[in-house]
């Protein structure tokens, strides 16, 4: 198990982005294991991106508290939060289109 301080990965909660390579649609979610939730997306087992595949791990936040992931992941989903993510992913989605 990864251990910063005292704290470990298990102990947070992840907000996360996900980019459809097929179509460029982004996808929000949220979890408590960022790995096996992922493992889930590219094997196919989530609704919303398994005719999305494959997927890619742009983006991700931890929160210590499972609302505020929650929030982020509903804000993320709105047309201002698509916005803030573009701007906080410019260099990265500018380097994918040279």
């Amino acid at each position: 198990m990864k251990k910063i301080n005292d704290l470990h990965v298990n102990d947070f909660y992840y907000t996360y982005v996900l980019q459809s390579q097929k179509d460029g649609q982004f996808y929000a979610g949220f979890t408590n294991d960022l790995e096996r939730r992922l493992r889930e997306h590219q094997q196919g087992k989530n609704i919303s991106t398994s005719k999305r595949l494959p997927v890619e791990l742009i983006y991700f936040e931890g929160h210590r508290n499972k609302e505020d992931a929650l929030r982020r992941e509903s804000y993320f989903k709105t047309t201002k939060g698509k916005t803030t993510l573009k701007q906080i992913l410019c260099g990265f989605l500018a380097d994918k289109h040279d």
